[in-house]
C-alpha cells in the first residue's frame, strides 16, 4: 500500500525539453552567435570609449567583424584602419627621435576587461543551452 504518489509528468517534459535543445545544434549555434554579437559590441563601445580623442578620427576607427565560426575556432575581428592606430597602442619615438611616447594601450585593456566580463555577457539562451550539453 503506497502512502503518497509522485507524478513526474511536468519534470518529464522539462526534461525532454532541455534536451531537445542540447541536441539542436542549430540552436546552440544561433544562441552562440548572438552572445558573440553582443561580446563585439561590449568590446568596441570599451575601446572607443578608451580611445584618446584628438581629432576623433582613431575613435570612429573601430570596427567589429564576425562572430567567425571555423570548426572549433570561434573568432570576432575588432579592428581599426586608422594609419596611427599601432603607435598610439603600442607607443612610438618623437619627432628626432629624441624621446618616447607611451603607449595607451585602449585595446589591450580593453580586451583584458571584457574577458573578465565574459560570463555575464554571455546570453542566458546560451548558457542554458550549453547547460543542456554537460
Amino acid at each position: 500500500m503506497a502512502l503518497f504518489t509522485v507524478d513526474d509528468d511536468e519534470f518529464q517534459s522539462w526534461a525532454k525539453e532541455v534536451q531537445a535543445k542540447a541536441a539542436n545544434p542549430t540552436h546552440l549555434k544561433t544562441e552562440l552567435q548572438h552572445s558573440l554579437k553582443r561580446v563585439g559590441v561590449q568590446a568596441q563601445r570599451r575601446v572607443s570609449n578608451t580611445t584618446p580623442v584628438d581629432t576623433g578620427n582613431l575613435r570612429r576607427g573601430w570596427t567589429i567583424e564576425g562572430p567567425f565560426i571555423d570548426g572549433a575556432i570561434i573568432s570576432l575581428q575588432l579592428s581599426n584602419n586608422v594609419e596611427y592606430a599601432p603607435f598610439i597602442e603600442n607607443g612610438h619615438r618623437t619627432r628626432g627621435g629624441s624621446g618616447w611616447v607611451e603607449g595607451r594601450f585602449m585595446l589591450r585593456d580593453s580586451i583584458e576587461a571584457i574577458g573578465n566580463e565574459l560570463p555575464l555577457l554571455l546570453t542566458p539562451g546560451f548558457m542554458s543551452a550549453m547547460e543542456g550539453l554537460l
